[in-house]
């Protein structure tokens, strides 16, 4: 004797015994954890960002630290970083003294009085005036508002001789002492400029260092998170498995019929839908062997949870299958009858045309 495959009709939805209250707080629950696992999720997509954007070193050679720590370890390296650029700058600072103090460099110890002067244009041809007084305030300043580095007070320097030059002409007493006063800073800068070098390479390495503590104090920061959310997820799975068991708690038992209705519909589902049953059933007995060549489900030794879970799945794939099947009828039906209205449209085009001709032709 043969037993039929049954159509989707022939699982039905599992007969509820849960009052409208108790139904009512199910669902409340329900859209509690939904929210949970979205906040979950978020976090995750978060996390998986932070690893797909970055290219750490080996992981030996890594020492994960606490971002406390690389804030102080930032501080310490600023307050030293500061100190060693305080004593360039007290080394540029003979430098400044011996240019200042040339008997050329007078023209350029104050800003420039244009109106005394009578330089109505200064301002139009000089976009940023500069002068020894003006770098020496600036080199002095305590407030925070002086110069953060030596590059800036050389460039500073080089903007006096320079606007010096382009402002005057070249066979004036003020561009010559410029050209002068430039040519022998320079000379000077050239000593000085290794030191400053060094001091540049010291930086860089520093912020590569910086960076990369900040960058493990990150990782550390998103390892606890991901720490965090694996126990979050395990609690979302524990508190889907008590409503499960509540939910089915109040479902009747799956019957001997369905059950073979069940096993007998397995047929029918596509590989990728019976990879989630074989998921299921793993997931009610860990011995389970999935990978094995051949499986064998016996029906009769699983848990109800398990077996209604078997019985939603398999009818959801029936009704999808069926709908599928109706849509693709649907398609086929308007193709044949777009197909046969062009037909219908050009045999009436044909006649169209051959009555045509026979209107046109002479009559003898």
């Amino acid at each position: 004797m043969t037993e039929s495959v049954p159509e989707s009709g022939h699982i039905p939805a599992g007969e509820s015994k849960i009052i409208p209250v108790e139904a009512e707080s199910i669902k409340q629950r329900v859209e509690e954890v939904v929210q949970w696992v979205d906040s979950l999720e978020h976090k995750l997509t978060e996390v998986e960002n932070f690893y797909s954007t970055i290219a750490l070193s080996n992981s030996a050679s890594r020492h994960v630290v606490g971002i406390r720590k690389v804030q102080q370890e930032a501080a310490r390296r600023e307050a030293v970083a500061a100190k060693r650029m305080h004593d360039l700058m007290r080394q540029f600072g003979t430098i400044f003294r011996q240019i200042t103090q040339h008997k050329c460099a007078w023209p350029f110890m104050h800003p420039v009085d244009v109106e005394s002067l009578g330089l109505d244009d200064y301002y139009e041809v000089i976009d940023e005036p500069m002068d020894f007084s003006t770098i020496k305030n600036q080199m002095d300043a305590k407030d925070g508002t002086g110069y953060k580095h030596v590059m800036q007070t050389y460039a500073d320097m080089r903007l006096v001789f320079e606007n010096a030059m382009k402002y005057n002409e070249e066979a004036s007493d003020v561009y010559s002492m410029a050209k002068t006063l430039l040519q022998k800073f320079e000379e000077k800068w050239a000593h000085f400029l290794p030191k400053v070098l060094e001091e540049e390479k010291i930086r860089e390495e520093e912020e590569k260092q910086a960076a990369m503590e900040a960058l493990l104090a990150k990782e550390a920061s998103h390892t606890k998170t991901t720490r965090d959310l694996s126990n979050e997820i395990c609690n979302v799975n524990d508190e889907l498995e008590k409503l499960r068991n509540v939910v089915v708690g109040r479902c009747r038992k799956i019957t001997s019929e369905e059950k073979r209705n069940i096993g007998f519909a397995l047929l029918k589902l596509s590989t990728d839908e019976l990879q989630k049953v074989l998921g299921i059933v793993a997931q009610a007995d860990p011995r389970f062997q999935t990978r094995a060549e051949e499986v064998t489900i016996e029906m009769d030794v699983l848990d109800e949870p398990t077996l209604w879970r078997l019985k939603f799945l398999v009818k959801d794939a029936l009704e999808n299958a069926t709908n599928k099947k109706k849509e693709e009828k649907i398609k086929t039906g308007e193709c044949r009858g777009t197909k046969q209205n062009n037909e219908v449209s050009n045999k009436r085009n044909a006649v169209n045309k051959l009555a045509e001709r026979r209107t046109k032709r002479p009559c003898l």
